[in-house]
């Protein structure tokens, strides 16, 4: 899935965000943390699908949300 994937979007729920920070970790050109200490979106287009899609799946509370070109949403499953 990973390969194909085409991400359209990356959403992060600032009210669900704890500020753990390993989507920064992973992917420090797409996420950053801003002064409340909330990841936030920098650059959708600064890492792979497949870095992107690890940095969301290593948020211990899932608000990272991503999105395919046709605007499904493929990660957290639905």
């Amino acid at each position: 899935m990973v390969k194909s994937l085409k991400i359209s979007k990356i959403y992060v729920d600032r009210d669900i965000c704890i500020g753990a920070a390993p989507c920064v970790t992973v992917a420090p050109g797409v996420f950053q943390m801003d002064d409340e200490n909330k990841a936030y979106v920098v650059d959708e287009k600064a890492a792979d699908a497949e870095t992107i899609l690890l940095a969301a799946q290593s948020c211990p509370v899932q608000a990272i949300f991503i999105y395919d070109e046709d605007g499904k949403q493929v990660y957290p499953d639905v």
